[in-house]
């Protein structure tokens, strides 16, 4: 086991950090079991995880505004006193409304509380409030409605935290909660971040940190805590990401000892580019290599080859006597790289195998015997391959296609199904070098950075929605000339939207636009079957036209689509639109892109320009990254990385700093065996629960 996960003794030094992480979170006043298992559904389970479930945002109560200056719209807080009589009234449903006037002794606001029989009890005329709420403005005035309010003589927080919460539970009662677990935060506190480090990069003590975090006194402290948590929660990701590379560097590989590249070179029906070529010779160099296993990422554009680079890959392995998996996160893909690969091989002595969920049990017992047996070399298949059922002869090289769709864990459970085998891994999801070392830092990377020839350049054009009826016309004629389409609307999160603006969409255009057509649907509420089957009805020539969202962004190569119409364009990433149009132009024929969007906001007309100027997926990438920030690369959804608490990747400037810190702490300790780091080692066990039995 590498030594970040090693354990080490703890040294008695009183109460610290991890200390607090091994304190039920019971053992607060006023949580018991039930409020107990509240705080458990936000992954609250200790003292240490609730000092470290920072706010989500922050009241500012630390400056109050003059009613002369609300305009209404914004959120604020006010300082003033009753100035007339509340007044009750009584309104349907058994509810009633307390309205009230309050000045600052220069104007006067109006506030409303509705079911609340306790106010008139609560609010003093004698007594100065401060008022917090959104305000509202009409021909009568300013109002505010329901505001929170404090006597103005109480000591309180500048900021006030707001946590996310679960049913049950208020921010009442996180915020008491905190307020008792921060009293036992020692005077000093064990800080994972040594002070040679902190001093060098001018970041506040882990105990400043912590307070200022849930109760900051003032902008100036707020900003400080968030940025020195911003930086060690990056610093962890760092360290824990790089250790899988460390990990990697102790492990022997199943290495080959001959290079039969050449030999797979002519079973290829095509000469291929300067770009594959690179790496193909990485990956085989890796797997010469005799020392660690390979740990590598093919990053190409859509078409760009990546699937002959693994096949070569496979192909080494399988000539030295091993065998190889071949993973894709759906069956509809598993089963085009197996036919794929069955074409390739057809005249060799290569034995494939196929193994996916919707096989029969009959069926995947053979296929699983014969992979025991070592009677298969390849095989190709989907999360099966991953189960405890699944076992190999002699497994040499693991293969993972798409490999946003698999986190950690997924990778790591594919490699325990031999003795150290290679890992490659392909992404058609082009990212910034930037960000590629802080996903992928554990691997090696290798770019395809070429297009191969003869593939069209897919023609793409920006309309606005006066234009659609033109649109359907074009889509029509594809149509009729034998080819197929695509229209997407976008994506809508968190409610049933998203299948009712599919599904209406498809209904009106079967009904009226495409009435003489086969059109289907596919949307993120289907279940996983249905989706297959509609890609396969599609792919096999049942539909003409397919309604889709982005669920088709990553989906089985369909020759015949030619043209694709994507809604509401400028609600896509730069990046996402990229790999949607990736859908079409797969085959011989002239493709086409058509984004319709009215929006007309200068960012938005630049960022769709750009689609309209290239099909470089890398430059794509890179304008993506400076006009919409690095969020459309980075998330556990996405990516398989641990959960975050603060960072959010936005800041760029943070990211750095981050990674020089572990630059220097890898300098002193390559393996973090220092004492001096014994914090950071707990914080990445943390960070990487999950994945962590997967790399022990």
């Amino acid at each position: 086991m590498s030594a970040f996960f090693r354990t080490y003794p703890r040294q008695k030094r009183g109460v610290t950090m991890p200390s607090l992480f091994e304190r039920s979170i019971t053992e607060l006043k006023g949580v018991g079991a039930v409020r107990g298992e509240l705080f458990r559904k936000l992954g609250i389970d200790s003292i240490g995880a609730l000092l470290y479930y920072f706010p989500r945002s922050y009241e500012d109560w630390s400056r109050p505004q003059p009613i002369s200056a609300l305009s209404g719209g914004e959120t604020c807080c006010v300082r003033a006193k009753l100035s007339a009589t509340m007044r009750e009234s009584r309104l349907s449903g058994n509810r009633y409304m307390v309205r009230a006037e309050v000045s600052d002794g220069a104007d006067a606001m109006r506030i409303v509380f509705f079911n609340n029989k306790y106010i008139t009890s609560m609010l003093k005329y004698d007594t100065e409030y401060l008022f917090y709420g959104r305000v509202t403005k009409d021909f009568s005035g300013v109002q505010m409605v329901s505001p929170e309010f404090l006597p103005a003589d109480r000591t309180v927080s500048a900021f006030r935290a707001i946590y996310g919460l679960t049913a049950g539970l208020s921010n009442k009662a996180v915020q008491k909660a905190v307020e008792q677990a921060l009293t036992l935060l020692p005077s000093q506190v064990s800080d994972p971040i040594p002070e040679d480090i902190r001093e060098k990069y001018n970041l506040c003590g882990l105990r400043d940190a912590i307070v200022n975090i849930h109760t900051p006194q003032s902008p100036q402290a707020l900003k400080r805590a968030q940025h020195r948590l911003t930086v060690e929660e990056l610093l962890v990701l760092n360290l824990g990401i790089l250790s899988l590379k460390h990990k990697n560097s102790e492990a022997r590989g199943t290495n080959i000892s001959q290079d039969f590249t050449e030999d797979f070179l002519s079973l290829l029906p095509f000469v291929p580019t300067g770009a594959q070529r690179r790496a193909m010779d990485d990956c085989t160099r890796d797997m010469l290599s005799g020392t660690s296993p390979m740990n590598r990422l093919v990053q190409g554009d859509v078409g760009s080859g990546k699937t002959a680079i693994a096949a070569c890959a496979c192909y080494n392995m399988v000539k030295n006597g091993r065998q190889a998996a071949f993973m894709a996160p759906t069956e509809i893909l598993a089963e085009q790289h197996f036919a794929t690969l069955s074409k390739l091989f057809a005249d060799t002595d290569v034995r494939l195998g196929l193994l996916t969920g919707s096989l029969t049990a009959s069926k995947k017992n053979q296929i699983r015997t014969q992979l025991e047996n070592g009677e298969i070399d390849i095989v190709v298949g989907t999360h099966a391959l991953i189960t405890e059922k699944t076992s190999f002869k002699s497994l040499g090289l693991a293969v993972t296609d798409e490999q946003h769709r698999f986190g950690v864990a997924q990778r790591s459970k594919l490699l325990s199904k031999g003795k150290d085998p290679h890992l490659l891994v392909m992404s058609a999801t082009p990212i910034p070098r930037t960000l590629a070392l802080i996903i992928y830092g554990d691997l090696d990377i290798s770019v395809v950075d070429e297009i191969p020839p003869g593939r069209q350049p897919i023609d793409t054009m920006l309309i606005s929605t006066d234009k659609r009826k033109r649109a359907y016309n074009f889509i029509r004629k594809e149509l009729d000339s034998g080819h197929k389409a695509y229209i997407v609307c976008p994506l809508v999160e968190e409610d049933d939207s998203e299948l009712m603006a599919a599904e209406e969409y498809a209904a009106e255009l079967m009904l009226r636009e495409f009435s003489d057509y086969a059109v289907g649907i596919i949307h993120g509420k289907m279940k996983y079957s249905e989706k297959e089957k509609t890609m396969r009805e599609f792919a096999q020539g049942t539909l003409d036209l397919l309604v889709a969202t982005t669920v088709i962004e990553v989906g089985v190569d369909v020759s015949a689509a030619t043209v694709m119409m994507i809604e509401n364009a400028e609600r896509f990433g730069l990046s996402q639109l990229h790999q949607l149009r990736g859908r079409v132009g797969r085959g011989d024929s002239k493709s086409y892109c058509i984004l319709v969007s009215d929006s007309i906001a200068e960012n938005t007309q630049r960022r769709l320009s750009v689609m309209c100027g290239t099909s470089d997926g890398f430059r794509i990438a890179d304008e993506d990254l400076k006009l919409r920030g690095p969020g459309d690369f980075f998330g556990e959804r996405q990516h398989g990385l641990p959960k975050l608490s603060i960072a959010d990747f936005s800041d760029m400037d943070t990211l750095r700093v981050s990674q020089d810190i572990a630059s220097d702490i890898l300098a002193d300790s390559p393996d973090l065996s220092s004492d001096k780091y014994r914090g950071l080692r707990a914080s990445i066990r943390r960070l990487f629960a999950d994945s962590a039995g997967q790399m022990n």
